[in-house]
């Protein structure tokens, strides 16, 4: 070859998309990018074989049902903390906002009525949100200390206001959202499956979607660009701290009561979520149903093996794995 001289162009790079030509199959190349994208499809749709194949209670509507109803409040939180993701920050107080809103919907429900418990969670989040958006975007604080710090101040507001107790509710009004059906359907099962309908739709069909996308690739050239990159990060934070709410009074509702210690290891089992779906750590590439899928894998680990009798560390062994495993692959497509 000529020094200088292009490479040799395959077919299919050198075919656009939309040119009508195709590529023989044996043509086509598979890369690190279709690996990191939609090679979780391909581990949860063999687990999903081999558990049918090999527990005879795994393949029922009680069962499936229930994975996604235990799951409902984790998958909301990971949907979340999707978009933060992507526009390139961190947030490692989804956990101790899960817990702070389940005590604050608790103690609404309690002393103002089941109408405010199912209101001021949301609120509260959204404010939680807006406080970790400012300490990253107007203090300059990195992400992952400024989320490490507040984790440790909601998780001490949440202990402060239940004063380290269990607090329950009765209201059956405020129990309807995380005990009641539509069928067989909880609705809480709904909402998780609504948020991330939704979420999918922000992130990759709207305007903003698209600037998340562009903040989390390149934030300086996006800020040349003229787009308003505070405002899109402390946007994704709030969003992440209405989902923590929702997720917050989801739990309390379903247990009729409120704790500080909740979603103890939430935040860390919500971002495994993320990374296992895809979503590049470094910002600029992932999407909210890849983190759905992760969630429901996780949630097969632990739903299959305990069917099938195997010892939780092994759970943890298969988890850790997968996630160095997912994270590799969109590392190599980063140096790429």
């Amino acid at each position: 070859m000529t020094e200088g001289a292009d490479p040799p162009v395959s077919v299919e790079e050198s075919a656009p998309a939309d040119s009508g030509i195709s590529v023989p199959w044996h043509r086509r190349r598979i890369r690190a990018e279709h690996v990191r994208d939609y090679g979780i499809l391909v581990v949860f749709a063999s687990l999903f074989v081999a558990l049918s194949v090999g527990s005879s209670g795994f393949l029922t509507t009680n069962n499936l049902l229930n994975i996604l109803y235990e799951n409902a409040p984790l998958g909301i939180l990971a949907c979340g903390v999707t978009l933060v993701i992507v526009a390139g920050n961190f947030d490692l107080s989804l956990g101790a906002m899960f817990a702070l809103t389940e005590v604050c919907a608790t103690e609404a429900a309690i002393h103002w009525g089941a109408g405010f418990g199912l209101v001021v969670p949301l609120l509260a989040g959204a404010v939680l949100g807006l406080i970790n958006g400012l300490l990253v975007t107007k203090l300059r604080i990195n992400a992952f200390l400024a989320t490490l710090a507040t984790s440790l101040a909601f998780g001490g507001a949440a202990t402060a206001i239940s004063g380290g107790l269990l607090l329950q509710v009765t209201s059956s009004t405020f129990l309807a959202l995380g005990r009641d059906s539509i069928g067989q359907v909880q609705y809480s099962v709904i909402v998780f499956v609504v948020l991330a309908v939704l979420l999918q739709f922000v992130l990759g069909r709207t305007v903003f979607g698209r600037y998340c996308y562009g903040v989390g690739g390149n934030r300086e050239a996006a800020r040349q660009s003229g787009l308003r990159v505070d405002r899109i990060a402390i946007a994704t934070f709030m969003i992440a701290g209405v989902t923590a709410g929702i997720a917050g009074l989801i739990d309390a509702s379903t247990t009729g009561s409120g704790s500080s210690t909740a979603g103890a290891n939430y935040a860390l089992t919500a971002i495994a979520a993320v990374a296992l779906g895809g979503t590049s750590i470094f910002g600029g590439a992932g999407s909210v149903w890849r983190t759905v899928v992760g969630v429901l894998l996780l949630a097969l680990i632990t739903n299959g093996f305990d069917l099938l009798g195997v010892e939780a560390f092994y759970q943890d062994i298969v988890k850790g794995a997968l996630i160095v495993l997912a994270v590799s692959v969109g590392s190599l497509v980063e140096r790429r």
